[in-house]
């Protein structure tokens, strides 16, 4: 359970940098960045809410 608490705190700041480097990006009008920055946002929320689901079936199986 330990490791999915830490992968948790990972997901959560991979989505806080996305979102601070979007905002960087659009404020310098680096428009590819914020493409970029966007994808690793989502990929972070899928994963997340996956890791999510994984939780909530094994502790429905306890």
């Amino acid at each position: 359970m330990g490791k999915k608490i830490a992968l948790n705190i990972f997901y959560n700041l991979g989505i806080i940098v996305s979102i601070y480097g979007s905002v960087w990006a659009y404020n310098n009008a680096n428009y590819p960045v914020i493409a970029l920055f966007v994808a690793t946002a989502a990929f972070f929320v899928y994963q997340k809410i996956q890791l999510t689901r994984e939780v909530r079936n094994s502790l429905k199986k306890k």
